[in-house]
């Protein structure tokens, strides 16, 4: 018989402290986008040189441009907020409200009723 012991396999540890900064990055840089559509369409809406302004292509009018425009600052938004939150643990609750409160702004001010009182 052999008393040969056999190399216990080692575990790399666990990760102690997992980033969040590029998915809370993500969530929040979503409900500025949906934000600036509402804002973007609004202007385009109730003003004519952002209604002029936002049109991109003739045959969809404003849309295109404030479709456009609202996914740029979402890009742009999403990148820097990415860069700055890359390597961070933040606290999720309140960035998810901000973004359920920007959802909700921009859903209510899609809402003709509402936009009219601009």
């Amino acid at each position: 018989m052999s008393t040969q012991t056999r190399p216990v396999p080692q575990i790399a540890p666990a990760a102690t402290d997992p980033t969040n900064g590029p998915g809370a990055a993500a969530i929040l840089a979503a409900g500025i986008g949906c934000f600036m559509v509402a804002v973007f369409a609004t202007l385009a809406d109730k003003t004519a040189f952002f209604h002029n302004f936002f049109i991109f292509w003739k045959p969809t009018g404003p849309l295109s441009g404030v479709t456009s425009s609202a996914i740029a600052v979402w890009l742009v938004v999403w990148a820097v907020l990415r860069i700055r939150w890359r390597s961070r643990k933040l606290a999720l609750l309140p960035i998810n409200a901000a973004a359920i409160v920007l959802l909700i702004l921009s859903l209510l001010l899609t809402f003709p009723p509402i936009e009219d009182l601009f």
